[in-house]
């Protein structure tokens, strides 16, 4: 009869690894790639840059003998989406994007230089939720969205919200809460969220649609309140704020994911093997507790399959909410 440490010496780390659904990437495998380039459409110090360099330090190593991150920012994202089509497919290169890029934007550039087609998901490595948040210009009797928009509808005049961008996933959020009310809002468009808080803040605007993290630092200062954040369940960042969903806005269950991907013809078993390491890489505490002053929950999908079904199904179901807020890149 085979005991149990027979049968566990049998199958190995890997076997039991797999067992659990956990990718098994060994330090003592020889790497992949000699040098890995993780391009990322953003400025350096951004939320971004900051997680694909922790990143990069833990897939040298084990994916990659080096690696190191390329910053190619511009056009919101597109330039290094583009960069990544037209690399070389050997496993040398990856990108880490948030989703906006591959599943907003299809439907709101017209001239949009590339599909979702150009590029092959490997792994998601984070979630996040985006909140709406009102400052000191709206009273401090509005404690639900609905007060909010009440508010919003006897004062036309101040009636407004900003975002960390045109076309972003925290403006059109609020634009779909905006069309579903039928109460009017305008939308200030800031370039980024950093300068929309602190107008926020000092009561130059009146809310704004931002992700989760820009708001953590300021919620118990009294000058800002948080009133709704999207996801199907709330955020275990501000478990007191109730979702869209529970105060009438179901459509806005989304939550915005960031992910690595490759050039489109890279070989399956470099995708895999990409897609493994990355998922180990995710799992350890550190990269884990990375996600925390951003609120994000950093998680990787379990295949590069899977990622696939995930990037396809958003960006299908973002393409009428585009149309119905009726905005696009030009307007």
């Amino acid at each position: 009869m085979t005991t149990r440490r027979q049968l566990l010496k049998s199958i190995g780390v890997a076997g039991i690894s797999a067992h659990l659904g956990v990718p098994a990437v060994s330090r003592a495998q020889a790497p992949v790639v000699e040098t890995l380039r993780i391009i990322v459409g953003f400025p350096p110090g951004g939320t971004s840059d900051g997680f694909a360099r922790r990143l990069a330090s833990k897939l040298q190593g084990t994916y990659a003998a080096n690696a190191f991150v390329e910053n190619k920012s511009g056009a919101g994202g597109q330039i290094a989406v583009t960069a990544l089509r037209d690399s070389v497919a050997d496993g040398s290169v990856m990108l880490l994007t948030p989703a906006g890029m591959l599943i907003i934007y299809p439907h709101t550039y017209p001239k949009l230089p590339y599909t979702i087609n150009d590029v092959m998901p490997i792994s998601t490595v984070n979630y996040g939720s985006h909140g709406f948040g009102v400052g000191p210009q709206v009273p401090a009797s509005v404690k639900t969205l609905h007060e909010f928009l009440d508010w919003a509808k006897a004062n036309p005049a101040l009636a407004n919200y900003g975002s960390p961008a045109a076309g972003s996933m925290p403006h059109l959020v609020a634009a779909l809460m905006e069309k579903t009310s039928g109460i009017p809002l305008k939308h200030i468009p800031y370039r980024g969220s950093a300068p929309g808080i602190q107008d926020l803040l000092g009561g130059q605007v009146a809310a704004f649609s931002s992700p989760m993290g820009d708001y953590l630092p300021y919620l118990g200062s009294g000058r800002l309140r948080l009133l709704a954040v999207t996801g199907t369940t709330r955020s275990r960042f501000t478990p007191d704020v109730p979702t869209y969903t529970e105060q009438g806005f179901p459509e806005l269950n989304m939550r915005e994911w960031t992910g690595v991907f490759m050039p489109p013809r890279t070989p399956a078993a470099v995708a895999q093997r990409a897609s493994a390491a990355v998922r180990a890489a995710l799992l350890q505490k550190d990269m884990i507790d990375a996600g925390l002053p951003w609120a994000f929950d950093v998680v990787g999908s379990s295949s590069p399959e899977e990622f696939a079904r995930v990037l396809k199904a958003d960006h299908d179901r973002w393409g009428p909410y585009v149309h119905r807020v009726g905005f696009t890149a030009e307007s």
